[in-house]
């Protein structure tokens, strides 16, 4: 699958972006360059709302955090609301120890959240 961004017009200076499908080193670009323009907005709140993406690798993971960072150098925020269960437990993940002091390389991390992702899928998850 695929990755779909759907930008609702900004109001109140708020952006809501929807993103569903995957979010992984295939499709991260275009989630960037999609956010560019609103970034370098004056919004001061983005909702990235993520009910339909059904999975995320490292390189998604860093795009959010990129947003995240452009939207703090100048006071505002971004929230993440409606993440799968699956997504929510790569976030827990990630914010519990950063990806770059555990894991030797990207494929690395990308390997792990897959087998996490997947453990949520099956009802697995034990963490």
């Amino acid at each position: 699958m695929s990755l779909s961004i759907e930008m609702s017009p900004a109001e109140a200076g708020k952006q809501r972006v929807a993103v569903a499908g995957r979010l992984d080193t295939h499709t991260y670009a275009e989630l960037d360059a999609q956010l560019a323009p609103v970034l370098a907005s004056d919004i001061r709140s983005l909702v990235l709302d993520l009910a339909g993406l059904e999975y995320i690798s490292s390189a998604g993971v860093r795009s959010i955090f990129k947003a995240r960072k452009a939207m703090a150098a100048r006071g505002g925020k971004v929230l993440v609301v409606n993440p799968q269960p699956q997504i929510q437990k790569v976030f827990d993940v990630v914010k519990a120890v950063p990806l770059n002091e555990i894991f030797s390389s990207v494929a690395e991390a990308d390997a792990y959240l897959d087998t996490m992702q997947q453990k949520v899928l099956r009802g697995e998850d034990d963490e």
